[in-house]
């Protein structure tokens, strides 16, 4: 009997080093992935203008010869940033205001190019000449409110401080956003957070009253909205800058230097006008605009549903690679410790403290250690199935009759044969309850993953919400949904398939 237990230990020990080494073996592949490329990434923020500036840029490396990969919609200020430094994105927009107060904390109202390059050359990155254009912070209301309340300022807006007030997340917590704006003003409102684009449906709606705008908006128009006038000087200077790593060889930044000072303030308000307001592609108010300033002729092809078979082949490998690893690691973990008890109780208590992570937080916090993309974006997902595999795993395996088990001891069976004739059986339809679970979990939460460059179905659905287009939304949502419909037949299929017919007797007659 002793001799029998240390070969189980020793059984046990083995596998759970073998599952460990081939995780770690399949995370160093992932991490490859790509790493050989050749192409131009260009990234973007999760708003519109964003959007538009990184396709005019892609599409005119692409006229002149360069494959280019674009990651649009990433999560913000600091994501794009991140994946700057990180060598994950090649270029994105971004604004000199945004860098000078939120990524360089510095006090410049008014940045310039030149100082701005002083500071980030420590970090081989490089911010070329401006679009043209600046794209301020700016507090915007109904036009129609405004001249009934009789405001035209933003400080007059402390005579009223029963206004419902709800500013995009970013802007409440930047330093040049909402906390330093309030402290200049002396608002002691405590607004809300909102997505961008949903702020702008909102105020049209009437639920509320007040939000941040840009001032080059297309939205602006859209909404019938008036900005109030800064007049205690509070917003800096936010010029449209390409921010680029230094290291791209100069006929890249040669061609880019071409959309120098081209772009002033109407301008681009008539470019976000025309995706908002018009209903035209990103792709199409790109190659349009590169045509009219004479840069080139860029041909544009509407392919909806490749690009939603694409989306749905990159959201289904997310998915299945991260639900493998999970299995491959929860399977096996607990059938080692179910027996356990002690060990059993913390292990699932580990993997519960995963899943309170918030699922965004949880994509943040991968991009410092793996950058953006697929690799950090499976890691996240992997992560959120151990939890209902592991725990299903030992709570199946625990609680099946202990007088079954005493009768598979009596007549002689060998733990490895229990496990194998006996218990497994037995707990097969709460284990591929499950794996089911984890698999719609993660169906559902790789749609986040668009905001850290993975793509997927969350990338339409990311696009959608800056530029409040259901249609785009719905591109993304509903084959999601549909995933996780074909998730649950595909797991009742298998069921009857792997677990005994009497076993199912119960479910059946339900």
């Amino acid at each position: 009997m002793l001799q029998t237990n240390q070969l189980m230990t020793t059984w046990r020990g083995s596998l759970v080093v073998l599952m460990l080494r081939i995780i770690w073996a399949v995370f160093f592949y992932l991490s490859l992935i790509g790493s050989a490329s050749a192409t131009i990434t260009i990234g973007s923020k999760n708003f519109n203008e964003s959007y538009l500036l990184g396709e005019i840029m892609a599409q005119l490396l692409e006229l002149e010869g360069f494959e280019v990969e674009r990651k649009f919609g990433l999560g913000g200020t600091l994501v794009c940033y991140e994946a700057l430094v990180n060598d994950e994105i090649d270029i994105y927009a971004e604004y000199t205001g945004t860098l000078s107060h939120v990524i360089l904390k510095t006090d410049d109202l008014t940045p310039q190019v030149a100082e701005l390059n002083r500071l980030v050359e420590e970090q081989a990155l490089r911010v070329l000449g401006s679009f043209g254009f600046n794209n301020t912070y700016a507090i915007a209301l109904k036009k129609h409110f405004a001249k009934e309340l009789g405001v035209s300022l933003v400080s007059q807006l402390t005579n009223h401080p029963d206004l419902k007030m709800a500013f995009s997340l970013e802007f409440l917590n930047r330093e040049d956003g909402w906390p330093g704006l309030a402290k200049t003003y002396g608002f002691s409102g405590k607004p809300t957070g909102i997505g961008h684009g949903l702020a702008y449906q909102a105020i049209d709606q009437g639920k509320i009253d007040i939000t941040d705008a840009y001032s080059t908006d297309g939205d602006l128009e859209r909404y019938g909205l008036t900005v109030l006038d800064d007049d205690l000087g509070y917003f800096p200077q936010y010029l449209a800058v390409p921010f680029v790593r230094a290291a791209l060889p100069n006929q890249v930044l040669a061609v880019i230097s071409r959309l120098e000072g081209i772009i002033d303030d109407e301008k681009m308000r008539e470019l976000n006008g025309r995706t908002v307001i018009d209903g035209e592609s990103f792709a199409e108010v790109a190659s349009r605009f590169i045509a009219e300033e004479g840069l080139g002729e860029t041909r544009i092809e509407a392919e909806v549903i490749s690009s939603i078979l694409s989306n749905t082949i990159t959201h289904l490998k997310l998915t299945f690679i991260a639900l493998a690893l999970g299995c491959l690691l929860g399977l096996p973990l607990g059938i080692v410790v179910f027996r356990a008890n002690v060990a059993a109780r913390i292990t699932v208590y580990i993997a519960g403290l995963l899943q309170t992570i918030p699922s965004i937080a949880m994509l943040a916090l991968m991009i410092p250690l793996l950058g953006i993309g697929e690799v950090p974006a499976i890691v996240a997902l992997f992560l959120y199935s151990i939890l209902p595999i592991l725990r299903n795993t030992i709570t199946a395996l625990v609680t099946i009759d202990p007088l079954l088990k005493r009768i598979a001891e009596a007549i002689g069976l060998t733990r490895s044969q229990q496990l194998r004739h006996v218990l497994l059986p037995m707990a097969l339809p709460t284990i591929l309850a499950g794996i089911k679970t984890a698999a719609i979990i993660s169906i559902g939460t790789a749609t986040l993953a668009a905001f850290i460059g993975a793509g997927g179905l969350g990338e339409p659905i990311v696009t959608g919400l800056a530029l409040n287009d259901t249609n785009l939304i719905l591109q993304g949502a509903l084959p999601a949904a549909g995933l996780a419909i074909c998730v649950e037949l595909l797991f009742e299929i298998l069921e009857r398939l792997l677990v005994k017919p009497h076993m199912l007797q119960g479910q059946l007659t339900d």
